[in-house]
């Protein structure tokens, strides 16, 4: 039989077949001998064939190819990575600017790891009613104008207010997106609006420490009512890269690749090399400052942390 993954809930797998039917699926165990060095051999939005068993289960047996994924590197140091999801449309990232801030380096990473597996990818501003001084308007200005002169959708949310879910329910519809995006950024709540029977529990920020606590603990597809489908996952703090080469990082931030064509030497790397274009891209404000650290901070990884993709 043939379905598609629906829920990833660790050890159980949910997978839906073409008549609706869900099935409580187990990878069976030679599917984990086949080199899949990874956390997670199956995520949602696979499409796999599974065996049923007497008692209403069933065995995932094979993984149908898959047009794309999304990975970031494991907390489980055992492990080289997780997919996040497989067979997207599009990857939508929710940040906050406020209560929690997320980090532009977080950021970038994701928008990096996204174009690198060939996932579109926008950027969802939530708690935009948290920004009504001066300053925190200029600052929302600023980071919305960053993204879209990349080419960036940036799409500005409350779930207090309103404004902005329209707007995004558009953008949604007839495709498959992953939501993802760090903990206390407002997911929840975001999917709320836009599939009223969620009913997903929605966590506080901690005054503490300004981070958001984990509410999402696995990954579940979720149908929009106007067509489409949403991939929520759990809130994550950092986002770690795989399987850069030092020479391609620049592919992924379009603006910085856009300006190294111009660069003396064909191999440079943006650092050190003269007549860098890039480099002097950053010093006239033509690159923002936010980004080229960003592109640092991955070239800078640990080249032993770098492993090759597993499909």
């Amino acid at each position: 039989m043939k379905g598609l993954v629906v829920k990833n809930t660790g050890s159980w797998y949910v997978v839906r077949t073409g008549d609706g039917a869900l099935t409580h699926c187990k990878i069976k165990g030679n599917l984990r001998l086949k080199g899949f060095r990874c956390t997670n051999p199956v995520a949602v939005g696979d499409m796999v064939n599974f065996e049923p068993r007497p008692d209403g289960t069933a065995w995932i047996t094979n993984i149908e190819p898959r047009r794309n994924y999304i990975i970031r590197r494991a907390s489980n140091l055992s492990k080289e990575f997780q997919i996040i999801a497989a067979n997207l449309d599009q990857a939508v990232l929710v940040v906050t600017l406020a209560n929690p801030v997320t980090n532009t380096t977080f950021i970038d990473r994701f928008l990096a790891t996204a174009m690198a597996y060939n996932v579109p990818a926008m950027l969802v501003i939530n708690k935009v009613d948290l920004l009504a001084a001066e300053d925190d308007q200029a600052l929302l200005s600023a980071v919305a104008h960053l993204y879209r002169s990349i080419g960036y959708s940036v799409v500005f949310t409350s779930t207090l207010t309103g404004e902005g879910i329209d707007e995004l329910r558009l953008s949604l519809t007839d495709k498959t997106s992953l939501f993802s995006g760090n903990s206390g950024v407002g997911k929840s709540s975001l999917i709320n609006l836009l599939v009223p029977d969620a009913h997903l529990r929605v966590g506080d920020v901690s005054e503490a420490h300004h981070t958001g606590m984990h509410t999402t603990t696995f990954s579940e597809m979720l149908d929009l009512p106007g067509g489409g489908c949403l991939i929520d996952t759990p809130g994550v703090k950092g986002f770690g890269t795989i399987d850069f080469e030092r020479s391609q990082v620049a592919h992924y931030f379009p603006e910085i690749f856009k300006a190294s064509e111009q660069c003396r030497f064909g191999n440079c790397t943006h650092t050190h090399e003269p007549g860098c274009a890039v480099r002097d891209a950053v010093e006239q404000s033509l690159i923002s400052q936010s980004r080229y650290a960003s592109y640092l901070s991955i070239i800078d990884d640990d080249p032993n942390d770098k492993y090759r993709k597993p499909f």
